[in-house]
C-alpha cells in the first residue's frame, strides 16, 4: 500500500526481456535506501514492485507480462517516480494507492495556469466511470485531485512542488501514463452492483 507522495525520482537504466516478462535495473536517485531489503515493495510510476537486489544505488526487479501489458513507462533511460510502501504508523499525506494500475492514459492538454500546469489526460473508457470530480487518482504514481471530468478526459492542477519532484514536470501532450482509480470508487461500485 502506497500514499502517492512521491519520495525520488529514478532512472530506468536496464529493461532486459526475459520469458514471461522483463528484469528491469532502476537507479534510485535520492531514494533512501538504508530500510529497503529484497522482498520490499517499491512503486515504480505507480506500479507495485518487488526488489529482488539491491546495489548500491541500484534497485533490480522482476516484471511479469500481466503487468508490462497493462502499463507504461519503463524503458531504458525513462525517469520514474519511487515511494516506498507504506507502513502503518506514516502519515497518509495523499491517498490510498494500492499499486495495481487500472490502464493507461493519453495526456490531451498541458496548459500554464501561473507557476501551475493544467493537466488534461484521457483515461481508458472502461476506466472513466471510476474518476470523479474532487475525487482521488494515481498518475504516473503521484496522489492527484480530479478538477473536472468530462466524458472520459480528466483535468487536474499540478502545483510546483509536484512539477519540481515528480516526473510529471517532464510530461508533454500524447504522453503516456499510468493510472490508477481511487479504491473507494471501485469498492463502492461493486457495492452498488450487488445491491442491483
Amino acid at each position: 500500500m502506497f500514499t502517492g507522495i512521491i519520495a525520488a525520482v529514478g532512472t530506468v537504466r536496464e529493461a532486459q526481456a526475459v520469458a514471461g516478462g522483463a528484469h528491469l535495473a532502476i537507479d534510485a536517485g535520492t531514494l533512501e535506501l538504508a530500510d529497503v531489503g529484497i522482498g520490499d515493495s517499491i512503486a515504480v510510476d505507480g506500479v507495485c514492485l518487488t526488489v529482488t537486489a539491491v546495489a548500491g544505488i541500484r534497485l533490480s526487479f522482476d516484471v511479469s507480462a500481466e503487468t508490462l501489458g497493462c502499463t507504461t513507462g519503463f524503458a531504458p533511460g525513462a525517469r520514474v517516480n519511487l515511494e516506498k510502501s507504506l507502513r502503518l504508523a506514516d502519515r497518509l499525506g495523499g491517498h490510498l494507492v494500492s499499486g495495481h494500475v487500472d490502464g493507461v492514459g493519453t495526456v490531451v492538454r498541458l496548459d500554464a495556469a501561473g507557476d501551475n500546469r493544467l493537466l488534461a489526460i484521457e483515461a481508458p473508457r472502461e476506466l472513466a466511470r471510476y474518476i470523479a470530480r474532487k475525487g482521488s487518482i494515481a498518475v504516473n504514481g503521484v496522489s492527484l485531485t480530479v478538477n473536472a471530468v468530462n466524458g472520459s478526459v480528466f483535468e487536474a492542477n499540478l502545483i510546483p512542488h509536484t512539477l519540481g519532484s515528480t516526473n510529471l514536470g517532464e510530461l508533454a501532450v500524447n504522453a503516456k501514463v499510468n493510472l490508477e482509480a481511487d479504491m473507494l470508487a471501485r469498492y463502492a461500485e461493486r457495492q452498488s452492483e450487488r445491491k442491483r
